[in-house]
Order: structure tokens, then sequence, then C-alpha cells
């Protein structure tokens, strides 16, 4: 079989498929978005082209109810488990790409230490409220009016290794806020601790009855441990486009392309854009709205809707897809919105590679995201100096 010329992978951000084998470890047993979401909507979740391309017939203990696939499946699929010692959306997106994160990131469900939040308040010339683990959303409806009237910074975290600011756009400009956030970036790199994620995170409103976010989150990761996929493509020459927040993940790095979009709908029309005006290459595409405005707010009536919506946009990319394209659809994590408390879920993430040229079959269980990454590379004939197996010989 020839190589492909391009490869788009979409991840469908928290978009997990039950539970891991570790789940255990991470008080996930019992976790299955996928799985719960179609229980809630009752046979009634319209995803017809995740179907078609064989989302039900990945294996399971128990099928997906109402998910129905065609007995002459044009996909190959399966799941794949992840190794990583965390469950945020960086450990997922950097597995994937070759660089698991095998020593657990500190996290900090008491609040940070005061040293650290005291380097904020003198940096920014304002004072830090809240300082624990806190609902994101939660914690504008609670502490959104008191920081509109100080001017103050909402510092939050969840259960992942994440460092949240929240501040309303009207006293802290969103220049300002993503300022303080690069600032704590460069101080948390210098120090002893070790955080994931620095995450901005902007809203708007003038009381708690009508606070929201905006599209103009940043996320400020750690720069890689090692050399990832998307390193060794660049210096191949081979051109990156990452789209919605991949580029915030990766630290810039690796990306030929950044392209910021503003919710899943945009994205969507920015892998339509970049499959339009290029016929090479990887399109890399985060997803976020399943884990940031319905995972993490426990609403599966919403992340179903929303699932049904990406579901129809998918076939204007499938409609789009040249012959020597290789689709990829998969997920970083869960965040089952059935499930107890409001982080993401340690699960299965489903696995599907759609070609013109394929006529499909089973690709089982992946033992690391890493997987996809390895395959990647071997498409494009670059010896990987990252973890994984490529199964792109599995391809027929």
């Amino acid at each position: 079989m020839e190589k492909f010329k391009r490869i788009i992978t979409i991840v469908l951000d928290s978009v997990g498929i039950g539970e891991a084998p570790d789940a255990e470890m991470f008080g996930d047993e019992g976790a299955d978005t996928l799985g719960h979401l179609c229980a809630y909507w009752e046979n009634n979740l319209a995803v017809p082209n995740l179907s078609q391309l064989g989302l039900g017939r990945i294996n399971r203990p128990e099928p997906l109810v109402g998910i129905t696939s065609s007995s002459q499946l044009p996909s190959f699929v399966g799941k794949m488990q992840e190794i990583s010692a965390g469950k945020d959306s960086m450990d997922g997106h950097w597995e994937m790409m070759g660089v698991a994160v095998r020593t657990p990131l500190n996290m900090f469900p008491d609040g940070f230490p005061q040293l650290l939040i005291s380097k904020i308040e003198k940096f920014s010339n304002r004072k830090v409220i809240l300082n624990r683990a806190y609902s994101g959303t939660q914690a504008i409806y609670d502490y959104g009016e008191q920081q509109l009237a100080e001017g103050s910074l909402i510092v939050y975290t969840s259960g992942d290794s994440v460092l949240q600011i929240a501040a309303n756009e009207a006293v802290v400009p969103v220049d300002e806020l993503c300022r303080i956030c690069r600032f704590v970036r460069i101080t948390v790199d210098s120090s002893q601790w070790h955080i994931g994620r620095i995450i901005a995170r902007p809203f708007v409103g003038q009381t708690s009855t009508n606070f929201q976010r905006t599209s103009n989150r940043r996320d400020y990761s750690m720069s890689p441990l090692r050399k990832t996929v998307l390193d060794q493509l660049v210096e191949h020459n081979v051109n990156v486009y990452g789209i919605g927040k991949i580029n915030d993940i990766f630290s810039c790095r690796g990306i030929s392309e950044q392209i910021h979009t503003m919710n899943n709908d945009d994205a969507v029309n920015q892998i339509l854009h970049v499959m339009e005006h290029t016929s090479t290459g990887f399109v890399f595409a985060n997803l976020v709205d399943f884990d940031s405005n319905y995972g993490h707010r426990r609403d599966p009536e919403g992340y179903g809707n929303e699932l049904a919506r990406v579901d129809q946009r998918l076939g204007e990319v499938l409609a789009c897809l040249q012959s020597s394209d290789l689709l990829i659809i998969t997920a970083d994590h869960g965040n089952d919105p059935t499930f107890r408390g409001h982080d993401h879920t340690r699960e299965y993430v489903p696995l599907i590679v759609y070609a013109a040229c394929l006529s499909g079959g089973n690709l089982g269980i992946r033992p690391t995201f890493s997987d996809l990454g390895a395959t990647i590379l071997e498409n494009f004939d670059i010896k990987a100096e990252t973890g994984g197996q490529s199964f792109l010989g599995e391809l027929k």
C-alpha cells in the first residue's frame, strides 16, 4: 500500500470509551463517557457518521446502546490505553506524540503554596482569592462578583496538575491575564513545583446570573520533556497544522502553523480550510468543547447534543477527504458527564482510522497512545525517536 500524503487527526476532547484497567488508581471505577451518554440518551444519540465509521464495533464489555454499524466496516477501529501517570489533556496529547509522562506531576487539592501565591500577587499587584480545588464554572458563579468588585484573581485547581486563573475581562484585560499566566509558567518552571498547565480563564458578565467564559482561554503548558513526533515531523520538512489548543499543549514546539479556534464549530471550519488549501502534511486538531463545556459541568444532555452537532459536521470532513488522505479520530482522556465530581476520568479512548482505500478491520487494544504517533512517523518515512508501535502495516 502506498503511503498517505496527508494525515488528519481529530481529538474529540474527553470522549472516552470505558474505564481503563488502572481506573481504580484514579478513583474512576465505573467511568464510561460514551457508554453512559448512550444510556442517558436512551438509544437516541444521533451520531450516524461515527456509527458508520465503526464506533459501535469497538470492543467493549457491553455494546454502546443505540450505536449501530454496517456489516461492511469501512474503517479500522480499536481503542488505546494511556500509560502516562496523569489523565490531563497534556498527558494524553503528549503521549499520542510519543512522550508519555511517567512521573506524576504535582497536584494541589488543598491549594497552592503561599510562596507561589505571594509571587503572583506581587507580580500582578492583585489579590488572589479562592486558591483551592474547585469547579471552574462554580468558581466564577461563587466568586465572580467579588473578583469584579476587587479586580482580584480567582486561582483554583482540579484533579489534574493545573493552576487556573479566572478574571473578568472588564477589570483584568485578556492581555494582562495572559501576561500573569506566562509569569506563573516561568516561575514554576524554575522552581520545585511541577505543574502541567497554567490556564487563563477570562469571563464576562455583570453578576453571577450572567457570568460566562469567553473563547479567549489560553493554556501555558510545560515544554515537552523530550523530542515529540511533532518535532520530528517539522525537522523532516513535514508541515504540522495545530488547530485549537494543540499549540498551547506543546508549548509552541513542532507546529508549522498554529490556528486558534473559538469553539468546536470553528475548529471544524479550520480543519476544512486547511484541507481545502493543502494536500500534504499532518493536521492535528483538538475539539475542546466536549470537555470544558459539558464534561466538567456534568451535563450529559449538552454533551450529547454537542456530539451530534460535531458528528454532522464530520460529514463535511469526510466529503473533503482526498484519496491520499488518512483520517484518525480519537480522544485524549474521558470526562464522564454522569460521573461523580468534576474531573477527567481514566478511560480507554476510541481509535477510528479511515481512508478511501482501506477495507476496514480491528486494531484491537493499543497498549499506549504513542502507537498513534509511531504510525504517523512511519507513514512519512521518519525513524521513530519516540515510543509506541506503528499500526500502519495493519491497515489493508
